[in-house]
């Protein structure tokens, strides 16, 4: 039985506010069985490629993993080896396939699961990832990359709780890395337990007070707080770590603008070659970056508009016009990311309609209802006239079967906005559920004398089927209101 160490990197992006890539390192002994394969041994093979690996020569390590496997063809180390080799040579195609081939040839080992996890999380393919990753755990409750990726995925689909849970798990392990803690900080903070998540910060910069993402996120905190001159610090400890990073200095840029320092903002901004603009689109707020990417970000190319706006973001990370803009880019092909991005903007501008609207509609889009009703209340309580608010808050109560309200939520929807036909269809359903025969007709009605063939035509084939049974009943005299 020969030992020996597995060396692997795994990049992911850690969480939200802390928009820097995360590598982990990791060393750990398996056992490869020794059969006797003549001149080429599959397992001293295996050990080259490790130790090309481990000095960064990528290529060869995947040479050796290769010659490895096409000796011994069911050799799952090799193949996660190669896998990781192949995304540090950006063959991301070929990782994937590796990691499942790794997987296939020994179902009972975490890591693979976990590695396929990061990678797909790198490839914002979140769905996907979070069934490897729960996989993973499902295989190993203890194993620290899971946990700590799927924390942050349950953050960016608005599940602060399980997030909050699987983060306390990762740092329970006494060999929890550093990374770990600062997860557990990120995920403290979004439950809005602030005072936990400084306390957590302060415990790992007392340790490592060089620690880039805990300084940044700790900044963050302080700037939540509006304790300026402690994120100032922070982040001047950060530009000492990372001379001449523009997203870093970007960010302290801001915390000086916010301070009220413009001098001293201005300076920084243009030590690192961008410019305070008042303006992205219809909104005047001041965004820091460059004209070349604020003329993007305005842009009709969806595609360039939101690499513009990410790359915005990272240098205003605060700033929760540029975030929600950002949502709603998402809202149709990723709406767990859409979900995410509408919070952190909700929760960085709570007074500004909009950006709770938004989360709203993207609850309402995850059919998480019950929710999205409650913000959408309180939202109309000071915005009785939001017309998105109304919209949105009549599928939520339609969807909870509250027919009664929904019916005048989609009443104040036709009433404003005359032209959304289908609303009369679903007026009619909610009586029609509610057992009020003639309002239905009545609403039937109305909906088919101005629905579009086109449009609603799967709507019309549905009410023309109902309407022979409905008028036979309304003649037999049911479904009549029962006056008070």
């Amino acid at each position: 039985m020969t030992k020996f160490c597995l060396i692997f990197l795994i990049k992911s992006f850690l969480r939200i506010s802390v928009f820097t890539l995360a590598v982990t390192a990791l060393c750990l002994p398996i056992c490869a069985q020794t059969d006797d394969f003549g001149d080429a041994d599959p397992v001293r093979l295996f050990e080259h490629g490790q130790s090309a690996h481990a000095r960064g020569e990528f290529e060869k390590a995947l040479e050796f993993y290769e010659q490895a496997i096409k000796v011994r063809p069911e050799f799952p180390e090799a193949e996660f080896q190669r896998g990781n080799a192949l995304v540090s040579l950006s063959r991301l195609d070929e990782a994937d396939a590796a990691f499942r081939r790794a997987i296939s040839l020994k179902k009972n080992w975490s890591l693979p699961y976990s590695t396929l996890g990061a990678l797909l999380m790198r490839r914002e393919r979140d769905d996907e990832a979070s069934t490897f990753l729960r996989q993973a755990l499902t295989v190993d409750p203890n194993d620290n990359i899971a946990l700590r990726l799927l924390s942050e995925l349950r953050l960016r689909a608005g599940d602060p709780k399980e997030s909050l849970e699987l983060a306390t798990r990762a740092t329970q392990n006494p060999d929890a890395p550093t990374s770990a803690w600062v997860g557990l900080a990120i995920a403290e903070r979004a439950n809005g337990n602030k005072e936990a998540a400084r306390k957590t910060l302060d415990k790992v910069l007392s340790g490592s007070p060089d620690n880039v993402a805990a300084l940044l996120e700790r900044s963050d905190l302080s700037i939540d707080e509006k304790a300026y001159d402690s994120a100032i610090a922070d982040l001047k400890t950060v530009t000492k770590l990372r001379p001449g990073d523009k997203i870093v200095l970007s960010r302290l840029a801001f915390a000086y603008q916010q301070a009220g320092r413009a001098d001293d903002a201005a300076t920084v901004a243009k030590e690192a070659g961008l410019e305070i603009q008042q303006n992205v689109g219809d909104d005047k707020v001041r965004v820091i970056g460059t004209a070349e990417e604020i003329e993007a970000a305005n842009g009709e190319d969806q595609k360039t508009s939101r690499t513009a706006i990410e790359k915005l973001i990272e240098k205003n990370p605060r700033n929760a016009m540029l975030i929600a803009r950002l949502g709603a880019s998402y809202r149709v092909d990723a709406p767990a990311k859409s979900l995410e991005l509408y919070r952190r903007a909700s929760e960085l501008a709570p007074t500004v309609a909009e950006y709770a609207v938004g989360y709203a509609a993207a609850l309402v889009q995850v059919r998480r209802f019950a929710e999205a009703a409650g913000i959408l209340r309180r939202v109309l309580k000071d915005n009785p006239t939001n017309y998105p608010a109304h919209a949105n808050l009549a599928t939520a109560l339609y969807e909870l079967k509250q027919y009664a309200q929904a019916v005048t939520e989609f009443e104040w929807v036709v009433a404003n906005k005359p032209e959304i036909i289908v609303a009369h269809y679903f007026i009619a359903t909610s009586h029609d559920y509610l057992g009020e025969y003639p309002e239905a007709l009545a609403a039937y009605q109305k909906f088919l004398a101005s629905a579009d063939a086109k449009t609603n035509q799967l709507e019309i084939e549905k009410v023309k089927l109902r309407l022979p049974l409905l008028q036979r009943q309304i003649q037999l005299g049911e479904g009549v209101k029962k006056k008070p």
